[in-house]
């Protein structure tokens, strides 16, 4: 399970989790974890269930990847049942964490075998960054590096911020972003640096 991750919201954590997930090859799950505020289905263009929300539902531009919304309601100790459950899917699971440093934000990262870190060139969004990359460590998972939203180059600061290599940027671009070639060529790129692309 890699968690993408960063504490500030607006950040680009939900382009990236779709965007790694349709980059990795095999089937992949696209999770969101955020109880409060799930947006994960909205972006991926799939309807989000109201009676059974922990049904994955497949992408309509890719076939690979399924979508998951965490059951409502749900309290902490379930929560954390269901993100455990999901990591043990034979799937490779690419999770949405919610911004912050609260519990919801700690049970994904925790669970997580990996977290890749979001930010933008921004001081608040980089000061965020490295505290999520500094949680991320306290809870004993390893951060396999940072992502640069919205940006074209990354100066070599921000890796030394996040204590890990930056693994690329991602291109400012018009929306419907992940349907940009330069989108997504960077998201293949980003797949490819992480190693999980087979």
């Amino acid at each position: 399970m890699l968690a993408i991750a960063g504490g500030k919201g607006g950040s680009g954590k939900t382009t990236t989790t779709l965007g790694l997930a349709r980059a990795f090859e095999g089937d992949v799950l696209a999770v969101d974890a955020d109880r409060d505020m799930p947006n994960l289905h909205a972006m991926a263009g799939v309807e989000r269930s109201d009676d059974d929300q922990s049904e994955p539902r497949q992408h309509p531009d890719d076939a690979s990847v399924a979508v998951l919304s965490p059951p409502a309601p749900i309290d902490d100790d379930t929560f954390e049942r269901w993100l455990r459950t999901v990591a043990a899917d034979p799937r490779q699971s690419v999770v949405d964490c919610p911004a912050g440093a609260g519990p919801d934000a700690v049970t994904p990262l925790r669970v997580a075998d990996a977290v890749v870190v979001v930010t933008q060139l921004c001081a608040p969004a980089l000061r965020d960054a490295a505290k999520t990359a500094a949680m991320a460590r306290a809870l004993g998972t390893p951060v396999v590096g940072g992502v640069v939203a919205r940006a074209r180059i990354a100066p070599d600061a921000v890796g030394d911020l996040v204590g890990a290599p930056i693994l690329g940027t991602v291109p400012n671009e018009s929306s419907p972003v992940l349907a940009q070639p330069t989108v997504r060529a960077a998201y293949s790129r980003i797949a490819d640096t992480i190693g999980l692309k087979t």
